[in-house]
């Protein structure tokens, strides 16, 4: 027996391939047990497989109710961000980099993605143009000539003509036009102090007067391209949405707020006709052009694809001198709950960071904790460190949860509050040191960092591609790795000495403010210059301009800030109302219609129930006379003479004798014909 089953196995090795010794008895035994075990455990998955399941399931229930706990402790860093909806609600109007396309079509931001507006539609829509204007040139087979006979022409249209940063803009943005080879007229529906500038540069000014009857007043035909540079300027559109001016190119800027709040409170009161009218003349517009990229979403229920962003006007160092004056007020420090001794520390973020930015906040907390404990070992004054952070709408749960955040951190209770939005300019003025926290990437250097520069605070930023472009470390701002933000608290550590600015941070700061005055204008206007390029469609006896490349560098690097010396100070304060006069006045326009529209139904109404009243007088009429009628005649039929049967009788008698006497006549003469007609043809015979 033994040897069959040696043989058997010999036989079996050798069908395998293999020419070992085949392995001893104790590890054959240990096989067979981890078969055994093997089965039993393929034997439980398959006889009791629902139970299996039910422990999966139960484990990945746990788990979920576990993470969703942890989620909302006061403490917890996992944030959830609102998604953010762009203006962008069909393919080619614009994309958004790092967003998701939904089934709606809406481009959508979420966490951790950078957001990028691409005006795609409109950079498809000259690309088209190229091509066909190439293909027709292809067709004609020699290069067109222009005969060069004069500049091209380009009217300028304002609300008015006081000293803003739009008009720095603009004037910055003509003198180099003028040297590119445009010729300029400026518009304004009301004069002001810039009349003067514009005449120094060699630009006219022609007023319109707000009851003016435009399109007798301008020919627009003289301009090759309209450029209205403010929402109260709306009123030359009354002309330009209308033959024969409704095919001249427009590049409208829109810089207010003022219009994307009150649309709001248009579709709440049902004020339609508005909102309608608004959209006639965006659509109406080529190019609206927004000074960053928060407009373009605040105006999205306007949107028709025609959007275009280009960085906006100095508006930060225009006002610098007003902020400071307002930041130096003892006042402000006290409302913001600081002591004139306290060392603040301002944390901003990203302009679309809505709220819950609680991982970052706590981020820069915890890199603040070095420099709170060196402030508290140098300090002497009695000085507190304090942090505002600027923020929007914040709920209480964020509240509670930074707060015990900074008391980890070891910030005293109080030392680390949020600011609103409308203390911005409060918090800014008063800090001694800015520290930007956001670390997502964008297309624009931020405002408010423009604005802390502008104020000759120092600047620390993460090392974002947008911000290493205007920001160089070390000059005029600090940097620090935003993949590395622990390297935040040795870059404080360097910028703050004895409980103030270093020496070395100070002349960073004001290098910072030097190099913020002119910052973006180069990108400004090489922008308006490529945009007349693409939108104006310059006829064959213009004069063709320089391109945005062949500007001369030392004319677009700098505003005309030496034109505004003596104008500066007359700027319109309240800057906040720009672009709601025009708003109230088409407010009022609107009731008074609705008004005249009311009592013009009210008359319609009671001229309708007038000639219903008639109408039912006239078919009352009718009915009584056809009553009369009917009665009149039964009345003669009523009143004719009846005899008795015996003179009916005879007259029915008289009647059928008269009927007889009639046929017997007949009959007599038929004979007598037939007779004649008989004796004549006997006679024929």
């Amino acid at each position: 027996m033994g040897s069959l089953e040696n043989g058997a196995g010999a036989g079996a090795a050798a069908a395998a391939g293999s020419y070992k010794r085949g392995p001893g008895p104790a590890l054959r035994a240990g096989g067979a047990r981890k078969a055994r075990a093997r089965s039993r455990l393929a034997r439980f998955l398959l006889l009791e497989k629902v139970d299996y399941l039910q422990w999966i399931a139960a484990a990945a229930a746990f788990f979920f109710v576990a993470i969703v706990f942890v989620a909302f402790l006061p403490g917890s860093g996992v944030i959830e961000r609102p998604r953010l909806t762009l203006p962008s609600s069909r393919a080619g109007e614009g994309r958004v980099g790092g967003g998701v396309e939904d089934r709606s079509g809406l481009v959508r931001w979420e966490a951790g993605a950078a957001f990028e507006f691409e005006p795609a539609r409109l950079r498809e829509k000259w690309a088209r143009e190229r091509r066909e204007e190439a293909k027709s040139l292809a067709e004609l087979g020699t290069p067109v000539r222009r005969l060069g006979v004069r500049k091209p022409r380009l009217a300028m249209v304002f609300g008015d003509l006081y000293p803003s940063a739009m008009q720095l803009q603009m004037v910055s943005v003509a003198s180099v036009l003028e040297a590119m080879g445009y010729e300029m007229k400026v518009f304004s529906l009301e004069d002001g102090p810039c009349g003067n500038i514009w005449g120094a540069i060699g630009v006219p000014v022609s007023i319109l007067p707000e009851d003016a009857n435009l399109p007798i007043s301008v020919d627009w035909l003289d301009y090759d391209g309209i450029l209205v540079n403010s929402i109260e300027a709306r009123p030359v559109f009354s002309s330009l949405l209308h033959e024969p001016f409704k095919s001249i190119p427009i590049i409208w800027t829109v810089h207010e707020y003022s219009l994307a709040h009150r649309a709001k409170e248009y579709n709440v009161s049902g004020m339609i006709q508005l909102i309608n009218a608004w959209k006639d003349v965006f659509s109406r517009t080529n190019v609206i052009v927004f000074p960053n990229y928060i407009l373009p979403v605040m105006y999205a229920a306007f949107d028709s694809g025609n959007y275009f962003v280009i960085p906006g006007p100095p508006s930060e160092a225009f006002q610098v001198d007003s902020f400071i004056a307002k930041s130096y007020h003892e006042d402000v420090k006290i409302s913001l709950g600081l002591n004139p001794k306290d060392f603040l520390i301002a944390i901003v973020g990203n302009s679309f960071s809505y709220g819950d930015n609680l991982m970052e906040e706590a981020l820069v907390l915890q890199a603040l904790s070095p420099l709170l404990q060196r402030y508290r070992s140098e300090n002497s004054a009695q000085s507190e460190l304090k942090v505002k952070i600027f923020t929007g709408n914040i709920t209480e749960k964020h509240r509670m949860a930074l707060e015990s955040v900074a008391l980890s951190v070891g910030f005293p209770r109080g030392a680390v509050e949020h600011v609103a939005a409308e203390d911005k300019d409060n918090l800014l003025g008063t800090a001694d040191l800015v520290i930007y926290y956001s670390c997502l990437e964008e297309q624009l250097f931020p405002s408010v960092l423009v604005q802390a520069m502008s104020l000759e605070k120092l600047v620390i930023a993460p090392d974002l591609a947008i911000i290493r472009k205007h920001i160089n470390d070390g000059v005029n701002g600090l940097l620090f790795p935003r993949k590395n933000i622990g390297m935040l608290a040795q870059v404080l550590l360097r910028a703050v000495s004895n409980s103030k600015v270093s020496l070395s941070g100070q002349k960073i700061a004001s290098a910072g403010k030097a190099h913020a005055k002119n910052l973006m204008a180069s990108e400004t206007i090489e922008g308006y210059a490529m945009l007349l390029k693409n939108v104006v469609k310059l006829p064959t006896d213009a004069l063709s301009p320089l391109t945005a490349d062949e500007i001369p560098l030392a004319l677009k690097q700098e505003w005309k800030w030496h034109l505004f010396d003596d104008v500066k100070h007359l700027h319109r304060v309240n800057t906040s109302l720009s672009g709601y006069k025009i708003l109230q006045k088409l407010e009022q326009e609107w009731h008074s219609n609705q008004m005249e529209n009311s009592s013009l139904s009210t008359k319609n109404i009671n001229d309708a129930f007038s000639a219903i009243a008639w109408e039912e007088q006239r078919v009352n009429e009718v009915m009584d006379i056809k009553r009369k009628m009917e009665e009149d005649e039964l009345k003669d039929r009523n009143d004719q003479p009846h005899g008795t049967w015996e003179e009916v009788y005879r007259n029915v008698k008289r009647v059928e004798r008269l009927k007889n006497e009639l046929h017997e006549r007949d009959d007599k003469e038929l004979e007598r014909t037939v007779f004649k007609r008989s004796k004549t043809r006997s006679g024929r015979y």
